[in-house]
């Protein structure tokens, strides 16, 4: 699941900055909040990758984002930023072209991978 960012209309991961729980419970919120998506996450993250963020006096910082398996169990008709993104299904294939940030592609390609 894919959601557009608020600013610039990109697809991205639903995330955020990290606040005083972090880790996995951040995540699993972060869905909520941004895809309307509640289901079971893990504790540990399954990658990581790190983007360039501009901020609103214009600085750029590098946020370095740990990506969290979630098994959807329910998709809400309405969540708190339904009016400001969109949502969206994709194959990691797809998604891997739909995003992007190099390092979170190159994770959604490398988890696409059939294990040998």
């Amino acid at each position: 699941m894919l959601v557009t960012s608020r600013e610039t209309r990109r697809w991205v991961l639903p995330k955020g900055w990290t606040e005083k729980c972090g880790g996995s419970k951040q995540a699993e919120r972060e869905a909520y909040e941004e895809a309307g998506i509640r289901g079971r996450i893990t504790a540990e993250p399954i990658g990581a990758y790190a983007y360039p963020k501009r901020l609103p006096d214009g600085a750029t910082v590098t946020c370095e984002v740990d990506v969290f398996p979630l098994a959807v169990d329910e998709l809400l008709d309405d969540w708190p930023e339904k009016s400001q993104r969109e949502r969206r299904w994709f194959t990691l294939p797809q998604a891997a072209m739909a995003v992007q940030e190099g390092g979170l592609v190159t994770l959604m390609l490398s988890l696409a991978q059939p294990e040998a």
